[in-house]
């Protein structure tokens, strides 16, 4: 059972966090909808998409922003406990600071395996649906790749022709096994190009020694050859980033078909690992939050407040941020770029936490 002073906590740091979480969503919305006005501006839809548009991308905009909400929401708790004097009230009653971060970093955990388990899956599913009605309307509709357990898959248009594209296995700049089926306009199948090694490093691809087939007449070249096409590494290597719209079992499975296909599944186990440690991100942010108010004056004003909540975010985010890039360019192994951040918080919040019963 809870004590009284821990409902009372969980409950003020609940509303607040709910608080805060609709006025960041409520912003997002209005971000998102002028993004989708202009993006739809062109085109005949009806009145309401942009809208239905951007209730769908939101969410998972929301859950970026969570890190962030989860230290404002602690800070203005204890600015209220201060101004309102219920922290000596607290006190008074035989509570101290450590039995106070102690709950409230073990609320942000539970509120963290919430917004992992459940939010996540949710806002990704939302994500998924706004990115297939988005392709639609977009230019890249016709330039389509995806990878599935029997290897890459590309679809593409040049020059009035229909390309389809499957290869077993990719590394780098250059595919393995591949097969392109190349149809006219009426979707008739002109010709089939099947080749070992083919270099995409750009747009024109060289074929190794590739065997043309054309209307079952079959020819091997023993030299290379050029073909233009819209997709070149880099491309490719983009089209596969946008993991967010993903569940976890999607990604689990999504490593996987990498594997199979020989592509890197790193910035995927990245993103898994991001997400398993972030109900522990979410816990440390709030004892460093705690640790911070607890160690300046209760008399600062609000903007004061508001203002030291986004350094401190802006900060997070660039460790973040550098750790990733670290790893993602091979220099750090992927579970130092992880780790190290929340290593490098939980010191400094385990420094301020020494002596904290005596702020």
């Amino acid at each position: 059972m809870f004590k009284t002073y821990q409902k009372y906590l969980i409950n003020n740091f609940l509303l607040k966090f709910i608080y805060f979480s609709l006025i960041f969503f409520a912003l997002t919305l209005i971000l998102n909808i002028l993004e989708e006005i202009t993006f739809l501006k062109d085109i005949n839809v009806p009145f309401w998409y942009p809208y239905f548009l951007t209730i769908l991308n939101s969410p998972i905009t929301l859950f970026e922003i969570f890190p962030f909400i989860f230290i404002l929401t602690t800070q203005f708790l204890f600015y209220e406990l201060f101004k309102k004097r219920e922290l000596s009230l607290l006190k008074i009653n035989g509570l101290n600071n450590l039995k106070i971060i102690k709950t409230l970093f073990l609320l942000s955990l539970v509120i963290g395996v919430f917004n992992v388990l459940i939010y996540y899956n949710f806002a990704s599913k939302l994500n998924f649906q706004y990115s297939i009605i988005k392709n639609k309307f977009s230019d890249d509709n016709k330039y389509l790749a995806m990878v599935t357990q029997s290897g890459l898959w590309i679809k593409d248009e040049v020059d009035g022709k229909t390309l389809l594209t499957k290869s077993k296995l990719i590394k780098d700049n250059i595919l393995f096994e591949t097969m392109i089926n190349e149809f006219n306009e009426d979707f008739q199948l002109l010709r089939t190009i099947q080749a070992n090694k083919i270099d995409i490093s750009n747009n024109n691809w060289i074929i190794y020694n590739p065997i043309i087939t054309v209307e079952n007449n079959s020819e091997k070249l023993k030299n290379l050859i050029y073909f233009k096409t819209n997709f070149n590494e880099k491309r490719i290597n983009n089209l596969f980033s946008n993991i967010s719209t993903l569940d976890i079992s999607k990604l689990f499975n999504l490593i996987d078909d990498y594997k199979k296909i020989g592509y890197s599944p790193d910035e995927i186990i990245i993103h898994l690992l991001k997400l398993f440690t972030m109900p522990i991100f979410y816990g440390i942010l709030t004892i460093l939050s705690a640790i911070i108010m607890f160690n300046i004056s209760s008399n600062k004003p609000l903007i004061f407040h508001i203002a030291l909540g986004i350094f401190l975010s802006v900060i997070i985010y660039y460790i973040n941020f550098m750790f990733g890039s670290l790893a993602g360019n091979g220099r750090i192994p992927i579970i130092a770029s992880i780790f190290f951040p929340i290593l490098i918080l939980s010191v400094f919040s385990i420094i301020g936490l020494i002596d904290i019963n005596e702020k």
